[in-house]
């Protein structure tokens, strides 16, 4: 082999090497920190003792705000609250023609408000535009104040924690924009925004790993997918990567 041979051999060693150098510094695979979809959960619960007359929606409807949902047997409730309506109608005169006092008469005023507003109770309507998740309870049971009969959740509003090591978290900031994406959907890209980053450290949760395991000390990351689950296409249990800024 000839002198000029093994110089152009060797400056092409050379340039593939450092093809190979830049290729593994520029198109190494990317580190992905692993959260679990959530959404906030709402409670649509009885408040006041009574057998459930109807529930009007099943897991997966879709409701919207003010909507009716579940309706009370409430027969001694409009009971109570139409003979308190009576009394205040007969007493209201009687205050008038200075037969009872002012403060007598704000007890009858008082019995009426509360036996209304429990009448009101009778009725759940929903608070929020969303999906109906659970359904616990059906027509004919008998419920007690405070006992779950829907579960509701806006499941565009969905978000998932990941938790960053503590050298990290100085590249991220409040509104920063983050790349999510979900592996069974062939990586298929969602962008998310940091809206909380957790203000005390915490050791490493078993269950999840971070990219250097010396890292002992990690911060909570809440990254909210709002904008980019219009289609609701992001449900709550799945499991979504995101990228950090490098």
């Amino acid at each position: 082999m000839t002198g000029k041979w093994k110089i152009f051999l060797s400056f092409g060693l050379l340039l593939l090497a450092l093809i190979g150098v830049i290729f593994f510094i520029n198109f190494k695979q990317q580190f992905y920190y692993a959260g679990t979809l959530e959404v906030t959960l709402i409670d649509i619960a009885a408040r006041l003792p009574a057998a459930i007359d109807d529930v009007m929606v099943v897991e997966g409807d879709r409701v919207t705000k003010g909507q009716k949902l579940v309706t009370f047997v409430c027969e001694d409730f409009r009971t109570d609250a139409s003979l308190a309506k009576a009394d205040y109608d007969r007493n209201k005169q009687l205050v008038k023609d200075k037969f009872i006092s002012l403060s007598v008469f704000d007890i009858y005023r008082n019995k009426m408000e509360d036996a209304s507003i429990k009448v009101n109770w009778c009725v759940l309507t929903s608070p929020i535009n969303g999906t109906v998740l659970d359904r616990p309870r059906d027509p004919g049971e008998w419920v007690t104040p405070g006992t779950t009969i829907l579960t509701l959740a806006n499941i565009k509003d969905i978000y998932a924690y990941i938790y960053v090591p503590q050298p990290l978290v100085a590249k991220l900031s409040l509104g920063m924009k983050l790349k999510g994406h979900l592996p069974e959907l062939k990586g298929r890209e969602f962008i998310g925004k940091i809206i909380k980053i957790s203000d005390e450290a915490e050791f490493t949760p078993k269950n999840v790993q971070t990219q250097e395991e010396r890292e002992r000390l990690i911060y909570g990351v809440k990254v909210n997918f709002l904008e980019a689950n219009t289609e609701e296409i992001l449900k709550p249990g799945m499991t979504i990567e995101i990228a950090l800024p490098k």
